[in-house]
């Protein structure tokens, strides 16, 4: 049975009379990673500070394991907070940098060197001990601030764009790592991120954010395949996003007109819609589909590549309609190998009703 840490209830936050949260509610169970995300400005650590008590609140509450905490200073809240600059004590070696917070706790001197070799040790960093934070790279840094928030075993752990600051290669295996201490630990994470990948691939739900409010809560697969509305489809920037008039709409889906034609869908639209009504089509690139001639089928839109980005074995091909709309179609190289395709090639995008949706304008 899950058991909730941490609830955010009705959170918001003001500075200067300018709204950076508004009405924020969020119920985290005991061993979720969290994660926070959004445009900059969207109010994502503005609410990570509230939590660690670096911000008060200007309404509503923050309650870990159902007391009040909201007005509490941070060292009564035993939620560490990994920063994006690492924010190591510089004057300090490593050893004593993880032993800092043990050190605030009162444990004597030899137990919490023992303490802090172990978890040098667990993040396989334990030749650098004497070393000065100054003397490691950045993905060292890294690991001695996970080893110190860590070795106080906190029940829940703040991490503040924790990988922004590394190189490509070494966000890689961080984020394996992450994934890797939260299981084995069973700690709460709650993570703020810019990036949609790091995001998807480490939490267990995906908080969105805009303009200081919630915009969508859920598991990622959840969020990535249905969009609660045209803000979030756009965010995460995966999708197709068309522009239709309703035809008509029921419980079997909705059917609409558009620039390129009628479109359908076998989903009903996320609230009842009227004949004649704007709406937005959302379809996900990786489920349109490329073909070189027309089927009968519907949702088939004819066009022209017009480009092929290649990312890695990833290939997104860029379809102009001759309704002057352009559609994204991400292909594996194994499917281009399968079919091969150039630009300039005439081609029929689709998809199957059931892979779109429609969400309000």
């Amino acid at each position: 049975m899950s058991v909730t840490i941490l609830e955010l209830d009705g959170l918001s936050k003001s500075f200067d009379k300018q709204s950076a949260v508004s009405d924020v509610s969020i119920s985290v169970q005991k061993g979720e990673f969290i994660a926070l995300m959004g445009p900059s400005g969207c109010g994502k650590t503005t609410t990570l500070r509230m939590i660690a008590g670096l911000d008060a609140p200007t309404e509503g509450q923050i309650r870990i394991w159902g007391r009040d905490v909201s007005q509490d200073a941070p060292w009564r809240r035993d939620t560490p907070l990994v920063w994006q600059s690492y924010a190591l004590f510089p004057f300090m070696s490593v050893r004593r940098n993880v032993e800092f917070g043990l050190k605030q706790r009162g444990m004597i001197a030899k137990d919490r060197t023992v303490k802090a070799d172990e978890w040098l040790e667990r993040m396989g960093i334990a030749a650098f001990a004497e070393r000065m934070p100054h003397q490691l790279s950045g993905g060292q840094r890294q690991r001695v601030a996970l080893a110190r928030a860590l070795a106080t075993e906190p029940e829940l752990l703040l991490l503040d764009e924790p990988l922004s600051a590394l190189d490509p290669h070494l966000k890689v295996s961080m984020q394996t790592e992450l994934v890797r201490l939260h299981r084995e630990l069973g700690i709460t994470f709650v993570c703020v991120t810019h990036s949609h990948s790091e995001a998807f691939a480490m939490a267990d739900r995906v908080v969105i954010m805009d303009k200081g409010t919630v915009q969508q809560i859920g598991a990622p697969q959840q969020i990535h395949r249905r969009a609660d509305n045209r803000f979030v489809a756009e965010f995460l920037g995966a999708s197709n996003i068309l522009d239709v008039k309703v035809l008509y709409a029921d419980a079997s889906g909705v059917a609409a007109d558009s620039a390129i034609g009628r479109l359908s869908t076998q989903a009903p639209a996320l609230k009842p819609v009227q004949v004649g009504e704007a709406l937005s089509l959302v379809v996900a690139m990786d489920r349109v589909e490329i073909a070189r001639s027309l089927s009968g089928a519907v949702n088939q839109v004819p066009g022209r590549i017009a480009m092929m980005e290649v990312m890695g074995a990833s290939i997104t091909a860029i379809v102009e309609t001759e309704g002057g709309v352009t559609l994204r179609s991400q292909l594996s190289s194994r499917d281009i190998e399968s079919n091969p395709l150039a630009v300039g090639d005439t081609v029929v995008a689709s998809w199957d009703p059931a892979s779109a949706y429609f969400v309000a304008h």
